[in-house]
C-alpha cells in the first residue's frame, strides 16, 4: 500500500511539473497558446499558476515585473508539497 501510494504521489507531480515545462516552453512560441493544445495545458496549469501569479502580482517585491515567475514558484512550491506527502505516507505506512 505504501509504494503504491509513494508512486501516485510522485507520478502525480511529475505530471503536472511536465505540464508546466511545456507550458513555460508554450509561452516562448506566439499564438501557441490558441490552439486546443494550448488552452488544455493552460486549463489545467492556470489553477496552480494563477494564484501564485496575483500573489506576486500584489507582493512589493514581484508587482510590476514583466517576467513571470509563478512557475519556478510553483515548481518549488511542488517539490516541498511532494516530499512532505512522502514523508507523511511513509510515517503512516
Amino acid at each position: 500500500m505504501q509504494n503504491l501510494l509513494l508512486q501516485t504521489v510522485n507520478k502525480f507531480f511529475s505530471l503536472l511539473y511536465f505540464l508546466i515545462l511545456i507550458r513555460i516552453i508554450m509561452s516562448w512560441i506566439p499564438g501557441l497558446r490558441n490552439n486546443g493544445f494550448g488552452r488544455i495545458i493552460y486549463g489545467l496549469t492556470e489553477p496552480i499558476l494563477g494564484p501564485i501569479r496575483h500573489m506576486l502580482d500584489n507582493s512589493p517585491i514581484g508587482g510590476g515585473m514583466m517576467l513571470d515567475f509563478s512557475p519556478i514558484i510553483a515548481l518549488f512550491i511542488m517539490k516541498i508539497i511532494s516530499m512532505i506527502l512522502q514523508a507523511v505516507i511513509t510515517a503512516i505506512f
